[in-house]
């Protein structure tokens, strides 16, 4: 039986984070077989269904390139919608990949080994959601987004470097592809066991392939841990600087509800809150699915409840912040903007982001709702509505009544905007859905280097 040890306080006992009874060998066949067993039926399903929405997202982008933006909802002076709602709302999903992989890593935290490998694999599909939307925002892609790469200067004309906008291509592109790299870097010992114990000549291919020559030499592993130690330190910085980015395309401006000095903080917090939501979306049916309680542990889950807790008591706390300030500032269209927030016709999206990013997480407080995974995936759910409807609220009630009452307007998404969205869905599920069919979805190496401290309780 699996006992704990106690800690330095000598208080509460520390609970492993890999179940009883597990040795490399027994590790090394459970995570392979996910990959390596029957396909069930159920994938296929999944996999159908994910790709057809991803088709609708399709047939919404060429509708959109043939027809333009004005199938969309957006209007004078809403001139931005779901496009860049969307778009911040899954940069900050890809936040807690990063986190878990780099952040805890550094810290030495054993616990994230079970979840960093397919959270680092959520940021990938979550950055590439998130692209779509800039892009097609422009109106015209293939006339203006080359306007926003750092080319050489051949046609007389720089990138306005002034922009906001610019910075985000900076700050994105150079996320994902540190990203990339760190997941990349990080499979590279398992893709050779997986061509090790693969059986088809096709297999050992491919995953001899990607694998690099990996033999597991002392030479290999030197040069492994010094390059994924650096990435992790280079990744860090990372977590606080791409939101950071993003707020600025906010705060920079003059606008009433954008220009506030909270947003960097209070994005990266709302980043990483977002973001683990989404992992605890992934990773509680993922467990019970494939089985995987030994490794997903409710140890697993209850810390990131309490990621998730803390992270929302810093978006509550932003929150009153925001209210503070308009009233406080003395600034008449600052406190007519959260006025309107508050009562206007916009009133019940401020009013439900409240209930879910700032209430309905108080419940994780209580222990027995933070080790219940079905609690645990209905409070997920809300805080991922709610982490939408905030970027809602940021981006239409600052714009839908400006300073002209002459000019107000109101602003809902069409069906347009409906169907890339919920495309861009589509396009994560079956991204994921690929990644856990092809590519083992928790680090086995990782997970032996924890399997001996496991093993020390038990008797």
């Amino acid at each position: 039986m699996a006992t704990t040890e106690p800690t330095q306080g000598g208080n509460s006992l520390s609970v492993p984070v890999v179940g009883p009874g597990h040795d490399n060998v027994t590790v090394t066949d459970q995570i392979s077989g996910v990959v390596f067993g029957k396909t069930p039926l159920w994938w296929f399903v999944a996999l159908a269904i994910s790709a057809g929405v991803l088709m609708m997202m399709l047939y919404a982008i060429v509708f959109l390139l043939f027809t333009g933006t004005g199938v969309w909802g957006l209007n004078i002076p809403v001139a931005w919608g779901f496009a860049i709602i969307n778009f911040v709302w899954w940069i900050g999903i890809g936040h807690a990949g990063t986190l878990i992989s780099a952040i805890l890593l550094l810290l030495n935290q054993n616990w994230r080994t079970s979840i960093n490998r397919f959270a680092e694999a959520m940021t990938l599909f979550a950055v590439a959601c998130a692209g779509i939307f800039p892009i097609l925002h422009t109106g015209r892609p293939w006339l203006a987004v080359y306007w926003l790469l750092p080319y050489p200067n051949t046609m007389g004309l720089w990138p306005q470097f002034r922009s906001p906008l610019i910075w985000d291509v900076f700050a994105v592109s150079t996320y994902l592809t540190i990203s990339l790299l760190f997941w990349y870097v990080g499979l590279i010992p398992d893709l050779a066991t997986m061509r090790d114990r693969a059986k088809t000549y096709a297999g050992q291919k491919i995953y001899g392939l990607f694998s690099l020559g990996w033999r597991g030499s002392a030479k290999h592993w030197h040069n492994y841990e010094s390059l994924y130690l650096l990435l992790a330190g280079i990744s860090t910085p990372l977590v606080l600087s791409v939101h950071t980015v993003v707020s600025f395309d906010f705060s920079v401006g003059q606008l009433p509800g954008w220009h506030a000095t909270i947003f960097p903080p209070y994005f990266v917090a709302g980043a990483i809150y977002a973001g683990f939501a989404m992992v605890l979306l992934l990773a509680i049916p993922l467990r019970k699915i494939f089985h995987l309680e030994d490794f997903i542990t409710i140890k697993h889950l209850e810390n990131m409840g309490i990621v998730t807790l803390a992270t929302g008591m810093m978006v509550a706390y932003g929150y009153m912040v925001e209210l503070f300030m308009a009233f406080y500032s003395g600034n008449q269209y600052e406190e007519f903007m959260m006025l309107n927030r508050i009562t206007g016709p916009y009133q019940m999206q401020w009013w439900s982001l409240l209930l879910c990013n700032a209430l309905a997480p108080q419940v994780l407080w209580v222990k027995r709702i933070r080790t219940s995974p079905a609690a645990l995936f209905v409070v997920a759910i809300i805080v991922s509505i709610g982490m939408w409807l905030e970027r809602f609220i940021i981006v239409v009630t600052s714009l839908h009544r400006d300073f002209l009452p002459s000019s107000w307007g109101m602003y809902a998404g069409t069906k347009w905007d409906w169907a890339l969205y919920i495309g861009t869905m589509g396009l994560f599920l079956t991204l994921f859905f690929l990644f856990i069919r092809f590519v083992p979805m928790i680090s086995i190496f990782e997970m032996r280097t924890i399997v001996p401290d496991s093993r020390k309780g038990e008797v």
